[in-house]
């Protein structure tokens, strides 16, 4: 599809209104700004789906009979929960990032084992993550007993109890909630922009920085986050309604 008439109106509509599209018109911008969107749809997608895992193992953990893995689990609850993200972000790509190997790249140089993007993702999953070991537990608790002592009863194990029979059923019951933690996070991943990971905040940073649009620049991130955001409810709705079972979750 030919876009060179929407480029030329951004042009024009700057020229005479000084409404300055800059991320329209103008190639490099543009460029820079998908990339941006790029890399935020991918730090999200990566982070949602850690973050689950992180809240399907944290929530089986907890059942453990084990006393010391219990404790583990709360503490690393207790740790994220209680704590700024931004101040995780800083610690992992500061405190911890300095103690890790580096290795030579092919320019010479020392470069570390982890960049800024992994630590990103390293940090926001395992907030987002702590979040949802405690929804994950409360669908769970809401299975009832009797449930579970069937499926024990028909030769499951603990594991496989938890997997095919609790887990599905937990699922139903706390996708609202996991549903806000989420969105939560995906609105989280801009607090990457202060290790300077490339993703649409940072970029857009460096547009308005250049061209002197802030207002432009900020009205698009704005639109940009609800779009993101609005498909994601959207998938996590039909989701729900997908899985909506009489007797559970409702």
């Amino acid at each position: 599809m030919d876009w060179s008439w929407a480029f030329e109106w951004a042009r024009t509509l700057s020229e005479q209104s000084g409404v300055n599209l800059t991320f329209v018109y103008d190639s490099y911008d543009r460029d820079r700004l998908a990339r941006g969107f790029l890399n935020t749809v991918y730090l999200s997608l990566v982070c949602l789906f850690l973050s689950v895992v992180i809240g399907v193992l944290g929530a089986w953990l907890q059942g453990s009979k084990l006393v010391w893995t219990r404790r583990i689990v709360q503490g690393y609850i207790q740790f994220f929960r209680n704590t700024p993200p931004l101040v995780q972000l800083y610690f992992f790509y500061f405190a911890i990032g300095s103690l890790m190997p580096t290795y030579e790249n092919r320019f010479g140089f020392q470069e570390p084992m982890l960049d800024n993007f992994a630590w990103a993702v390293i940090s926001l999953s395992f907030f987002a993550g702590a979040f949802n070991v405690e929804i994950f537990r409360s669908g769970i608790e809401a299975v009832p007993a009797a449930t579970v002592e069937a499926a024990e009863s028909l030769g499951y194990n603990r594991l496989q109890a938890y997997r095919y029979i609790v887990l599905p059923l937990a699922f139903r019951v706390c996708l609202p909630a996991l549903n806000n933690n989420l969105v939560n996070l995906v609105k989280t991943t801009t607090l990457a922009y202060a290790i300077a990971v490339p993703e649409m905040l940072y970029m857009a940073n460096q547009i308005w920085s250049d061209s002197v649009n802030v207002p432009e620049t900020m009205t698009f991130l704005l639109f940009a986050y609800v779009f993101l955001v609005g498909l994601l409810v959207w998938a996590m709705h039909a989701w729900e309604r997908s899985m909506r079972m009489p007797g559970y979750g409702r």
